[in-house]
């Protein structure tokens, strides 16, 4: 995998929109398409208000397809699962500042395993929440919709904690890459990427677009 900095731009369709009876099809489509990662929401029914899939689905995306896999836990106990995670083939990690956990631990574990460190603020959290812990990730995610379902629409008003993380990013000299995801498309990705962020999940407006490799480039151009 050919590194990444936050000054590329990168685009990872979520597997959440996907045909699920074709996954790895699924995958191999979105990298024939264009895409740089594959975002995978792991949700537990407990955190959020839906289930989605565990480390079986993401192992079995690592063994059909050589692709980045960012891989989001939207679960209460990060902690207890971290190395299962990690031994499916993850690349990136991210965890809620939210959740039951000890933060620092917990990004520290992920670090120390070989895989990249993120961590994520729901729409209501302060970026204060997650400032503590900005030197110890390799990617802060900043969601722009309520997380547990797709299809939402995107919501503006969290520009500015992108804003204030990417200053806070230059004034500390830190590298950290900027997320976002929820309500992505390629008219709401100019909107984040003029606040700051640099790579952007998008879920509906790939895999469900007509043509996904437009789609793919228009996010990114945009």
């Amino acid at each position: 995998m050919i590194p990444r900095t936050y000054t590329d731009r990168i685009v990872a369709p979520s597997l959440l929109a996907a045909d699920f009876s074709r996954i790895g099809e699924e995958t191999s489509r979105a990298i024939n398409a264009g895409a740089d990662w594959m975002h995978l929401d792991v949700m537990d029914g407990h955190f959020v208000d839906n289930i989605s899939f565990g480390p079986a689905v993401i192992a079995a995306v690592h063994a059909t397809n050589d692709v980045f896999l960012d891989v989001h836990l939207m679960i209460s106990r990060p902690d207890h699962y971290l190395e299962r995670f990690i031994e499916a083939g993850s690349d990136l990690i991210s965890v809620h500042v939210e959740a039951t956990h000890d933060v620092s631990e917990t990004l520290k574990r992920t670090r120390d395993a070989g895989v990249q460190a993120g961590l994520v603020i729901n729409p209501a959290t302060p970026l204060s929440e997650a400032e503590p812990y900005l030197d110890q990730i390799d990617l802060l995610l900043v969601m722009t919709v309520v997380p547990g379902f797709g299809g939402q629409s995107f919501m503006a008003e969290t520009m500015p904690k992108i804003e204030q993380a990417a200053a806070l990013r230059a004034e500390r000299g830190l590298s950290y890459h900027i997320e976002v995801d929820g309500g992505i498309d390629p008219k709401t990705a100019p909107i984040a990427a003029k606040a700051g962020a640099n790579a952007f999940v998008a879920g509906s407006s790939t895999f469900k677009a007509p043509d996904m490799a437009a789609a793919i480039q228009s996010i990114r151009e945009a």
